[in-house]
């Protein structure tokens, strides 16, 4: 098929198209645990950094205080919620003056594979928390993920979070009674809670108006990006991406540099090689089909170009993922 014929086969299919829409519903926690705490002043959980990772703590009971390294506390009370988008080291505290213990010094007994309890009996006032762990594999979530601020907080009292309260209560219920298939539950309440925390920050921050978030919200290169995200395999130019978002090959070539900041070729290259490490991660395809869907002649080619790119070569990052399993 021309270029001309998959422009105008796939045009009428992204008008209506939501690329950030898209990478936020890809947005699904992959090897997610928890751990609910139940807690009596004074008490501080240091959680140490976890990258590649996001975290989140749901506020159950009582009132905490988030802290990070060089930054502002935050004060948070029953029914609120914070992510930690890239997995940065904090900690959470009854109160300020309390010194936190590194949490796997914790004894945390495990009430299912997924879920643990951590107690600390202080005998002071009662706080309680869910916590979690997880991570993203889709690459566009991820991107978003890593321009996201290193905490997103969600308050229960603030105007138009009214349903936050309702959310958490049945999280809360579900999480102490742990009922059959209740981590599954709890994992897709977390999914929710991830993504509207994210979308409460793009509405909210001018910062998600600029860069690689901003064109995502471009009504044409917003499409193109979204064309790339879905077939990373397909042989792209700027002509047939032009033609498929409906603009010229000049103007899709100056705006896509002027939001992305590299040109649409460079920025296809770059995916496809974020597209390989998920496979070389998460599934057994040869290097050499890995290397022939994204348009090398051979293995050797598709390593250096690699290697090049991520620093990394292609069976590093695979010996590295079956390290992990």
């Amino acid at each position: 098929m021309s270029d001309h014929a998959t422009a105008n086969s796939t045009a009428d299919a992204f008008r209506s198209v939501d690329p950030l829409g898209e990478a936020l519903h890809a947005l699904r926690l992959s090897g997610s645990f928890f751990c609910r705490s139940e807690l009596r002043a004074p008490w501080g959980i240091d959680f140490p950094a976890m990258p590649d990772s996001l975290m989140f703590h749901v506020v159950t009971e009582g009132s905490v205080w988030i802290t990070f390294a060089n930054g502002e506390p935050f004060h948070l009370e029953t029914g609120d919620f914070v992510l930690v988008p890239q997995g940065r080291g904090h900690a959470v505290v009854d109160c300020l003056k309390t010194r936190p213990i590194n949490l796997f010094e914790y004894e945390r007994p495990l009430l299912s594979p997924r879920y643990e309890l951590l107690e600390v009996d202080g005998g002071g006032s009662p706080a309680g928390l869910i916590c979690g762990i997880g991570s993203v594999k889709d690459p566009a979530a991820r991107r978003i993920l890593s321009l996201l601020p290193k905490m997103i907080p969600m308050q229960a009292a603030t105007p138009g979070n009214e349903w936050l309260r309702g959310s958490v209560q049945l999280m809360i219920e579900e999480a102490r009674s742990l009922g059959p298939g209740g981590d599954a539950v709890i994992t897709r309440f977390s999914d929710i809670l991830v993504v509207q925390a994210i979308r409460h920050w793009l509405n909210h921050d001018p910062h998600a108006q600029n860069g690689w978030l901003g064109a995502l919200q471009d009504p044409q290169i917003g499409r193109a990006l979204a064309l790339i995200h879905r077939d990373p395999t397909h042989p792209w130019t700027v002509e047939s991406l032009a033609g498929a978002v409906g603009v010229s090959r000049s103007g899709l070539a100056a705006r896509f540099a002027d939001l992305v900041g590299e040109t649409p070729i460079t920025y296809l290259r770059q995916w496809r090689f974020e597209v390989a490490r998920n496979w070389l991660r998460d599934t057994d395809q040869a290097l050499a089909e890995i290397a022939g869907k994204l348009g090398y002649e051979s293995e050797a080619s598709f390593s250096r170009a690699f290697k090049k790119a991520t620093g990394r070569t292609p069976g590093s990052v695979r010996r590295e993922a079956g390290e992990e399993t």
